[in-house]
């Protein structure tokens, strides 16, 4: 069995093994024996690495007994190893057992515990475990867990530095892809190459934004964090579970974990299953688990989580499954829940009128997508997704709140301080669940704190974050026909005959909308929002709504591809004054990547190509400066960092991180 699969193992030899590992099921071996039966073949007989697979040493370094049990049962399917569900309870005990007695196999680079003494350019010295080495550069982790990141200098040592971070999704609590970074600008763009690259193991295609704190860099797939030297992209450690079996919903697709959070000495990260964990940072060992909701009741979760003051704000998927939305805070140290506001009000509390039906049980109102937080006034301000069920709003008349909106919540105590509903009776999969920039700015003569969302609804909205008023709400994309426009109390002015029927009904924007979860930003320099647009319509239709059942999706139709429809992505720049577009940049391709923006202090928008490339445009006239081309479409939406004195910009396309520097 292989803890940590190298990935090119045949199958044939997969087979073979197994077999093997039949024959011996009806002896009952201790645990020297029984690794040496099940285990050595691949791993090798000492559990250094052999030629199918690496050394188990690295996973007993970062998962309790009870992890490695169920490693041993369920295998890692992704990366070739498969599961020996058949082992007796007392057999894995005696393997558990003996893989903790395991020692390293002395001086093998990169594998267990090889202790390395490095003279400091400063004359101090540093002694430690060697976690990565090259002849560039030494990666160790000290007696106190603590990781340095160690270049060469001579026969010496240099300590790396590292002056701006990304510690989640959004890099900010502001939830606005700004970095204040000049180093990389338009000037100098056109020189910009990659720097390093790293391939996730047997990943699918990645939708999620690397995480860079203190010079380490945190990278995400199903159940699977791996943490990287920032500077080269040396691996550090890996955590991972196997993916949880029978679960529905978005997060049972590889991939779709976008985000972890990072705080102090922890790495906060939810599981396919629902559940928030805390990982040592410097080792990625388990520090607490925590059950958020229930998978077998169709929960399940993407990475939406923000660490904050002393809490770990977090939400889950499931709008599709018929669940019942909620946010809640856990305490950073101890995992344990704090509060919880339900999304969707149970039945007789205040709220429950706009819920006219049955729905009203398993209305969705989904919290999949990370939020944003204000310091200064300890708000918590979270998007929710759709109404369930999609495209059928027949058995939930009214409003339908929560869904669809932004929330204002108090971090201490959970409770609402207001809501803003863009897409009340949501019955076209609009969810609300996009970035929520905030901002502080001059506006129309006053200062004003600033909320900005580019909705999937097709409409952008300027809101005033104290109170939830609404200031402006425009078209952002021309194909817009369910809504005339945005009345002064935010409520939209409905078309005649644009929700979706049994027969089909053609409706703009598409079901994908006119922007979606990926990124936007906007540049205090320039005072613009840059936010990458989708030109789309599609055949909405409704059907008859199944009865909730657990384990099955709850859906009341659908939305299909138009094919006289000529979709297209725009990059728009908006004018958060008037909500009207200062310049555009459209771009050839075939409307179906889901890549946002980023915008610096160097006049750089850096955004996601629908060509299939990254590229970077004038933040001030959007004239495109560079590009860099990809084999397949962006998923992913770009990030920047400052690293040993040096500015990088870095996104995931398919399986592979790139990052970038001049």
């Amino acid at each position: 069995m292989s803890l940590l699969y190298s990935g090119h193992m045949r199958i044939s030899f997969i087979l073979v093994f197994q077999v093997a590992l039949t024959m011996a099921w009806g002896q009952t071996p201790d645990g020297r024996a029984a690794f040496q039966s099940r285990c050595s073949g691949c791993h090798g007989s000492d559990a250094n690495g052999g030629e199918h697979a690496p050394s188990i040493l690295p996973s007993l370094a970062t998962k309790n007994d009870e992890e490695l049990s169920t490693i041993i049962r369920e295998g890692v399917p992704r990366k070739g190893m498969p599961a020996f569900k058949q082992l007796p309870d007392a057999e894995v005990a005696l393997l558990v057992t003996h893989m903790r007695s395991i020692q390293p196999r002395r001086g093998r680079r990169g594998f267990g515990p090889v202790r390395q003494q490095a003279k400091l350019t400063d004359g101090t010295q540093l002694e430690g475990l060697v976690v990565a080495r090259t002849s560039r550069e030494l990666q160790l982790r000290t007696d106190d867990q603590k990781m340095h990141l160690l270049r060469k200098v001579g026969e010496q040592y240099r300590p790396v530095t590292s002056q701006t971070d990304w510690p989640s999704m959004h890099g900010q609590f502001s939830g606005n892809r700004y970095a204040a970074l000049t180093q990389i600008n338009t000037a100098n763009v056109d020189k910009m190459a990659v720097k390093w690259v790293f391939a996730l193991p047997n990943a699918a295609r990645l939708q999620g934004t690397p995480q860079v704190h203190e010079g380490v860099m945190y990278v995400t797939n199903t159940n699977t964090v791996i943490a990287l030297d920032a500077g080269s992209g040396a691996r550090l450690w890996e955590f991972s579970k196997p993916p949880t079996q029978g679960l529905i919903g978005n997060a049972r697709s590889q991939g779709n974990n976008r985000s972890v959070s990072v705080a102090g000495d922890k790495v906060f990260m939810q599981t396919d299953h629902a559940h928030l964990i805390a990982l040592n940072r410097h080792n990625g060992q388990v520090l607490w688990d925590t059950e958020m909701a229930d998978y077998k009741k169709n929960y399940n979760a993407t990475g939406s989580l923000l660490a904050i003051e002393n809490l770990v704000v977090a939400g889950t998927a499931g709008g599709e499954e018929g669940v019942r939305g909620f946010l809640a805070a856990y305490d950073q140290t101890t995992g344990k829940e704090v509060w919880k506001f339900w999304t969707i009000p149970a039945r007789g509390e205040r709220g429950s009128e706009t819920w006219d039906g049955v729905d009203i049980d398993h209305g969705g109102g989904p919290t999949w997508l990370t939020g944003s937080y204000d310091p200064d006034t300890k708000t918590v301000f979270w998007p929710t997704g759709n109404a369930g069920p999609d495209f059928n709003g027949d058995n939930r008349k009214g409003d339908n709140i929560y869904t669809c909106s932004i929330l204002a919540i108090d971090l201490k105590t959970g409770k609402l301080k207001w809501y803003f509903q863009p897409t009340p009776h949501d019955e076209w999969d609009w969810d609300a669940v996009a970035p929520l920039v905030l901002t502080d700015a001059t506006w129309k003569g006053q200062p004003r704190k600033l909320l900005l969302q580019a909705n999937r609804n097709g409409f952008l909205y300027v809101l005033d974050r104290t109170d939830g008023k609404m200031l402006i709400a425009e078209p952002m994309v021309k194909k817009l026909t369910w809504a005339k426009g945005i009345a002064p109390d935010g409520r939209p002015i409905m078309n005649p005959n644009q929700v979706p029927t049994v027969e089909g009904n053609l409706i703009c924007p598409a079901v994908e909308g006119a922007a979606n979860f990926y990124s936007t930003s906007y540049n205090p320099a320039t005072r613009l929002f840059y936010v990458n647009t989708l030109e789309r319509c599609a055949v909405y239709n409704k059907r008859t709504t199944p009865e909730w059942q657990a384990g099955r999706a709850y859906q009341g139709g659908g939305g299909r591809r138009d094919p006289d429809d000529k979709p297209q992505k725009v990059l728009r720049a908006f004018d958060i004054e008037t909500g009207k577009v200062k310049w555009e940049l459209p771009q050839d391709g075939p409307g179906d990547s889901w890549a946002g923006t980023l915008s610096t202090a160097g006049g750089l928008v850096i955004f996601g190509d629908d060509g299939g490339a990254l590229a970077a445009a004038d933040a001030v006239t959007g004239k495109r400066l560079w590009s860099y081309p990809f084999n397949e479409s962006l998923h992913t939406s770009p990030m920047t960092y400052q690293f040993d004195n040096k500015q990088y910009v870095s996104i995931i396309n398919g399986s592979v991180v790139y990052v970038f520097g001049i």
